[in-house]
């Protein structure tokens, strides 16, 4: 389960984003980026997040994950679609000439702060 691997970056990276001025913030909520093709099951991650955070100072931190669809471009007819099945070919001319645009991603797209 790398699940586990990617909750103890997250939570690093979640701590040391708290700038040192700001000795009694807490982080509130943790937002994410993750797309279809990065293997990633949010519940599990959220699951691995809270076995980590816990008697920590990210306990009871939200884990918020925005799931991103997989989308593909046409490198022949320039058709943009999102893909839902495991065929990766063209819909409008059938080529297997593609680019993904989306869906690789796996980034951590905020962190809020609170002040105490």
């Amino acid at each position: 389960m790398h699940e586990m691997g990617i909750a103890m970056q997250v939570a690093e990276i979640a701590t040391a984003s708290i700038p040192a001025d700001m000795k009694d913030a807490r982080i509130e909520r943790i937002n994410l980026k993750v797309g279809k093709l990065a293997a990633v099951v949010p519940e599990s991650l959220r699951f691995c997040f809270e076995i980590i955070a816990k008697d920590t100072p990210l306990a009871g931190v939200e884990l918020h994950i925005e799931e991103i669809p997989v989308i593909a471009r046409c490198r022949e007819c320039d058709t943009q679609w999102t893909i839902t099945g495991p065929v990766f070919t063209c819909q409008k001319c059938q080529s297997g000439s593609i680019e993904i645009i989306s869906g690789q991603e796996l980034d951590i797209e905020s962190i809020e702060i609170a002040d105490s």
